[in-house]
């Protein structure tokens, strides 16, 4: 990967303060989810195209203001991107791509409008699914004290964003709320490949899960 100084500089300082910002998060959204994201995208990219400077930089900064780590309404992302001295046209470029990663909700479109975005948001939903996906489930389940599974409690596909947001559903209920969605939201085929083997991981995991709670195993 050949970057010109201004874009070496400003990639290994931004991997320094994200690794440093998020070191002690323990949601599941911590420095080795974005680190994972970031390979990832790279990975995608080198079969997929687009410019791996707005690639990198938005993958290692698409958590920084995510709501559900954040309640403020400042941006850290904008102010990290103008403290380095991006010009306006990258900084959108790069805030625009990582508007477009997030999942809002099963009913809530989220297209990715360019090669940057459909690259970024696919790595960061590989993953939320397969072991590390359930492995970030759960965690983020115990962060926010939910219950992992109760019997009684369906799961909603939430049709705005809004409801999405505040949903506070068991942990199990959010394989079928979202990552049981995911393989068929991929924008790449490279990532479409990858999404299959972990997509049945999680199917097996939950066949398992639910013959172990019904005593059948």
């Amino acid at each position: 990967m050949l970057f010109e100084p201004f874009e070496k500089r400003v990639l290994a300082e931004t991997e320094k303060y994200i690794r440093e910002y998020f070191e002690h998060e323990g949601s599941g959204h911590d420095w080795w989810h974005i680190h994972r994201v970031r390979n990832m995208a790279l990975k995608l990219a080198e079969k997929e195209g687009g410019n791996l400077f707005i690639i990198e930089m938005a993958a290692l900064l698409h958590d920084l203001d995510d709501w559900k780590l954040n309640s403020g309404s400042e941006s850290k992302t904008e102010q990290w991107l103008k403290l380095n001295g991006f010009d306006e046209s990258t900084s959108q470029t790069i805030l625009r791509v990582i508007e477009q990663v997030s999942f809002k909700g099963a009913g809530v479109e989220n297209k990715a409008t360019t090669i940057e975005a459909r690259i970024v948001q696919d790595a960061d939903r590989l993953d939320a699914i397969g072991a590390i996906g359930i492995a970030r489930t759960f965690a983020y389940g115990g962060h926010k004290g939910r219950p992992f599974y109760h019997p009684d409690i369906k799961p909603v596909l939430h049709t705005d964003f809004e409801s999405y947001k505040n949903n506070t559903a068991p942990t199990i209920n959010h394989f079928y709320e979202k990552l049981l969605l995911l393989k068929n939201s991929l924008n790449t085929s490279a990532a479409i490949e990858i999404a299959k083997n972990r997509h049945i991981f999680m199917e097996t995991f939950l066949e398992h899960f639910f013959a172990e709670w019904e005593g059948l195993r």
